[in-house]
């Protein structure tokens, strides 16, 4: 409830345009928009600039934030939009059939699966797979909502979460980690 009471704190001083104020807000959120981004986005570098946009976004709009929803789930939508943005705009996602994957083969087979192997897994997608297995099975978009914000079908959506599940089901067997255990 502390941090509650802080952080409406924060975004009330940041709105009046307290740097302080606003170096709180993104010490606190800073590592957790990253990470969004970094599931979305392969490459390490481009994952922080969208980091550093999300943030340039979140203070230019921090008034319009209504302070009755969770500020973080607010943060994330910033961040996810950003990341939808910057596919968009690089109009070379592609959709591909599971026989054009390349087979992942990973000898890692120790006791667990732990974030950075989720996530390095992940980076493995496709765009287009990762994309839409992310909005869908992380973020909870629907495929409508999916399909509107990719420009993309309803089905194709589908189709695109079935094969990155698919991908990720071999991977997850090839490495010899149960979903059990």
């Amino acid at each position: 409830m502390e941090l509650h009471r802080d952080v409406h704190s924060w975004i009330n001083s940041a709105i009046r345009g307290d740097r302080k104020a606003q170096k709180l807000i993104y010490e606190q959120y800073s590592s957790r928009v990253l990470s969004i981004c970094r599931q979305y986005i392969a490459d390490d570098f481009t994952a922080e600039d969208l980091m550093i946009s999300t943030f340039m976004k979140v203070f230019r709009n921090l008034e319009h934030y209504a302070q009755k929803g969770v500020f973080e789930a607010w943060i994330r939508r910033i961040a996810v939009n950003e990341c939808i943005t910057y596919i968009r705009s690089r109009k070379k996602v592609t959709y591909t059939e599971p026989e054009e994957w390349v087979a992942i083969a990973d000898t890692k087979t120790d006791e667990g699966l732990i974030i950075s192997d989720l996530q390095a897994m992940l980076d493995q997608l496709p765009d287009g797979c990762r994309t839409i297995f992310n909005l869908y099975a992380i973020d909870g978009y629907k495929h409508h909502e999916i399909a509107k914000m990719m420009d993309i079908s309803e089905g194709t959506s589908k189709s695109q979460l079935a094969y990155a599940r698919k991908l990720l089901q071999q991977v997850l067997h090839q490495n010899n980690i149960s979903n059990h255990g």
